[in-house]
């Protein structure tokens, strides 16, 4: 996965070969003068276009209701058994863990990896111990708002080597996304940015 967002990362270079790639198709008569009209794209046509305008408000409104997270909350007093249980049944790999009666106070986040590295490593019981004996506390917690770009929140995921980051706005939790997320949302983007400029060399702009 850390390679697959490293190639993603370096978009600068996707985008110069694949236009390359599609200027040396090109009948060899008319390739000057399409490299010409290529090179006369200047920042400000790419800017007007919005290249990597993506957010995570973006990303939550793509994913429409399973964005609010009510079902990716446990407490602070809950089990790991049933924090793990879950993750299971809705198929994810973390919870946003809040305090008991405070359902958009973010106390930390319970991972996949909580669990096996302090669960299952260290022979405790997942029925015995509680989610907040073992998160990452809110205050090691890594997170973005819903106006952070989307290149930004993956390079911070890929920095820290986590998977999944909470979305906090004015300090309440409205949702939480995957590396997944990030991913697909950046391969959206630059297919759409190639789409941009390959409408431009055949004169669509």
């Amino acid at each position: 996965m850390q390679g697959s967002i490293q190639a993603v990362l370096s978009h600068g270079g996707i985008l110069k070969n694949a236009i390359l790639q599609r200027i040396r198709l090109v009948n060899p008569v008319m390739r000057p003068l399409i490299v010409s009209r290529f090179e006369s794209v200047t920042s400000a046509s790419i800017e007007e276009h919005g290249f990597e305008s993506t957010t995570i408000s973006d990303i939550l409104k793509a994913k429409g209701k399973s964005a609010d997270g009510s079902w990716l909350w446990c407490t602070t007093d809950d089990t790991v058994y049933d924090a793990v249980k879950s993750m299971t049944q809705h198929n994810v790999g973390a919870l946003v863990v809040v305090r008991p009666g405070e359902a958009k106070s973010l106390a930390g986040i319970i991972t996949e990896r909580d669990y096996l590295r302090k669960i299952i490593v260290q022979g405790r019981s997942s029925k015995s111990t509680k989610v907040g004996d073992i998160m990452t506390d809110e205050n090691k917690l890594i997170t973005v708002t819903p106006d952070t770009k989307v290149l930004r929140a993956m390079q911070l995921m890929t920095d820290k080597r986590i998977r999944h980051i909470p979305v906090v706005d004015d300090k309440e939790m409205i949702g939480m996304v995957s590396i997944g997320d990030v991913v697909r949302a950046v391969v959206s983007e630059h297919r759409e940015e190639l789409d941009r400029l390959n409408a431009y060399i055949q004169g669509g702009y």
